[in-house]
């Protein structure tokens, strides 16, 4: 049954963010590896995915996707993407978070992002250096970008947000409330019951995709996992 629901969870929610956004993170590539460090800023705030993945390709269309050019386009120009892509709510406030990250990482780190992981001394260093770059930096954002880069930095081992342990939970798959507990349950039950062509970051992708659309709006008679839903099967 444990495999089922790997299956069903993988097959409905498990495509990557960076995987629909078309960036590769396999190849360490620095380029690549910032354009989903925007991008996690951006499904960072407390906004829609739709609207997140068009603003992010607002920033594709106009060619502002390295540290520099965020910084040459400045904070009007930048207010005006975000607005294109539907992002004006948080407009201003993500603006001035950009900026000052990108001012912070390039004098830093040259701009780069790989360095920074080379210079951390551990999972624990790496996050803390991600939220050093600036205010707007926060567990959330950290995350959404280290999540998608567990194959591919050694350091970047994350651990599961609120909504990931909430769909965990409903499942049975944890009922530890640590972050770090439940982490090395759920990468237990994953070794336990793999996708073949699949990994951790497609399942622990859509066990958040879970939370995010059903557990946490409770709509149990929607969801393809109900049969296999704790909190379901006692409401």
């Amino acid at each position: 049954m444990d495999g089922k629901i790997s299956n069903l969870l993988v097959e409905n929610f498990g495509q990557s963010y960076s995987e629909i956004l078309g960036i590769d993170l396999r190849g360490r590539n620095d380029g690549e590896i910032f354009k989903w460090f925007l991008a996690s800023v951006l499904f960072g705030a407390p906004i829609s995915e739709t609207s997140a993945i068009r603003t992010f390709k607002c920033f594709e269309k106009h060619r502002v996707l390295t540290p520099e050019k965020v910084l040459e386009t400045g904070w009007n120009g930048l207010v005006g993407i975000l607005d294109e892509g539907g992002y004006t709510r948080y407009d201003f406030k993500t603006s001035d978070k950009l900026l000052e990250v990108m001012g912070n990482l390039t004098e830093k780190y040259g701009g780069n992002l790989n360095l920074l992981h080379e210079q951390s001394s551990g999972s624990y260093d790496l996050e803390k250096r991600l939220k050093d770059l600036g205010k707007g930096i926060g567990d959330v954002t950290v995350s959404i970008f280290l999540r998608e880069l567990r194959d591919v930095w050694e350091k970047a081992d994350p651990k599961p947000t609120p909504l990931v342990i909430l769909s965990a939970k409903n499942l049975g798959m944890t009922k530890r409330e640590s972050p770090k507990e439940a982490l090395g349950e759920l990468k237990e039950f994953w070794r336990r019951n793999e996708v073949p062509g699949a990994t951790f970051i497609n399942f622990e992708t859509a066990l958040l995709r879970l939370g995010k659309g059903f557990c946490r709006k409770a709509k149990c008679r929607l969801c393809v996992l109900r049969e296999y839903c704790l909190a379901a099967k006692s409401a």
